[in-house]
């Protein structure tokens, strides 16, 4: 694990004097950025020797809340674990009203224990690492999609889109449409200018399919600076939407009757010299990619909960919807899981297509590597690449429940090996409790239904 070095904090001080807070942050399982808000004679301190965090902060649920069974608590006495700084994590937040900074931290693999087990970005370097070792070099982007809604609810208290520069709020769904880009043009110029300023390379704007829903591509690279970027671009987005009267929504499917919000992860293999080993004249690409897809198919159903992390994330699940409901794979092909798109031959590369918005991009990106390993070690054969509607061809479906996607996790025989036992004992405790706490809320639901029925 390789932490950015104390010149990094010098130059940066010495480049910024106006900083005067900075924000300390780690990702949690859930994606969930913790941390400290810090002044600025105390970063030198952490470059040098890092930062204590307690143990807990990587066993927590959704809502922040303990849990027991992480290991991570009272077996422990919520000990301090010291995270370090990631090198090119620390750059200015420029919609902040105090001038602020934010520096990204991870555990250190062993004064960070025993929180270090369950840092998500460990897992995806282990598995980067063992790639690496085989000579493969993974290449990966982000499609994020969110919702820019109002910071007010509506009159009965539900989510709205936010206005639009006009003071009108988006009713109808226009996709590709260009005036919804024109009437949000005061956040993107602010969104672009964030990224540029903090060296995130965000590129393609696209107006999707669902009133106020949004999506921004950002460009290919190696797959733990992607990914990097991916957690700090999600902060990014909803700091800038914060300042503009709006709250940026990353959950998978926050409006019933609209669609829902993905993540799409684009990933190849290049060789130690740069050469995409993904490249063929052939639309289907080389054996090697046609493996990897064996794999990602072969592993789907182990890995789905950290595609689709939360209860939230199945109400995706929908036919004719564009997003996956089967193991399936094809060419150019928008109704498959696993697309592989057109273009030139040295571009090729797999689109995965599953993960909701809400998954953890770090954990989203390990399964998805680990299970492309798999493929290749035991040269797995997908079949044939669906033609044609992959919604009418499927005959094997996805789940579309929370807890079938736990429970396969839990039973898994791949996952401990390839993303780590100690890992996934936390984060499936994690899950359990949330699982537990979720199903035993009352709420508006069980009202409408039952109040007047049972």
């Amino acid at each position: 694990m390789h932490f950015a070095p104390l010149q990094d904090a010098e130059d940066f001080l010495a480049q910024n004097p106006d900083i005067e807070l900075f924000e300390l942050f780690i990702i949690d399982g859930n994606g969930v950025p913790r941390g400290k808000l810090l002044h600025r004679d105390e970063l030198v301190a952490v470059y040098r020797s890092g930062r204590p965090l307690p143990s807990t902060i990587l066993g927590l649920s959704i809502n922040g809340d303990d849990v027991e069974d992480s290991g991570l608590v009272w077996e422990v006495g919520d000990i301090d674990c010291r995270a370090y700084p990631l090198a090119g994590s620390l750059v200015r937040l420029p919609w902040r009203r105090i001038p602020t900074a934010a520096v990204q931290v991870s555990m250190h693999p062993q004064e960070g224990m025993p929180a270090s087990v369950a840092d998500p970005r460990h897992v995806l370097v282990r598995v980067i690492e063992r790639l690496q070792a085989e000579g493969l070099h993974p290449v990966m982007a982000c499609e994020l999609e969110f919702y820019l809604l109002d910071a007010r609810r509506d009159a009965q208290g539900n989510p709205q889109p936010a206005l639009d520069a006009d003071g009108g709020r988006p009713r109808n769904t226009q996709v590709y449409g260009l005036r919804e880009l024109e009437q949000i043009e005061p956040f993107l110029a602010d969104l672009y200018a964030a990224c540029k300023a903090q060296g995130i390379p965000a590129r393609t704007a696209i107006s999707e399919y669902a009133p106020g829903q949004v999506e921004i591509t950002l460009e290919h690279g190696d797959a733990l600076q992607a990914m990097d970027q991916a957690v700090r671009y999600k902060r990014l987005v909803k700091g800038v939407a914060h300042r503009h009267g709006m709250q940026a929504c990353f959950m998978a499917k926050p409006f019933e009757h609209l669609a829902g919000t993905g993540m799409h992860m684009h990933v190849s293999l290049n060789d130690g010299e740069g050469r995409n080993l993904f490249a063929s004249e052939a639309a289907a690409g080389t054996p090697l990619l046609r493996r990897a897809v064996g794999g990602m198919l072969a592993c789907l159903l182990d890995s789905l909960l950290l595609f689709c992390p939360n209860a939230n994330s199945y109400r995706r699940f929908q036919a004719n919807s564009y997003a996956p409901l089967a193991p399936t794979w094809g060419v150019d092909n928008r109704t498959v899981s696993l697309r592989v798109p057109g273009g030139p031959a040295a571009s090729r590369h797999i689109e995965h297509r599953i993960c909701g918005a809400d998954a953890n991009p770090y954990l989203a990106a390990a399964a998805i590597l680990a299970a492309i390993h798999r493929g290749i070690e035991e040269e797995l054969d997908p079949g044939a690449p669906i033609e044609g509607n992959g919604y009418a061809q499927a005959t094997t479906l996805l789940p579309t429940d929370w807890l079938t996607s736990l429970r396969a996790l839990q039973a898994s025989t791949w996952a401990p090996g390839a993303l780590g036992e100690e890992f996934l004992r936390v984060y499936l405790a994690v899950k359990r409790e949330e699982h537990r706490r979720f199903m035993g809320e009352v709420g508006e639901q069980d009202w409408r239904w039952y109040l007047n029925q049972a």
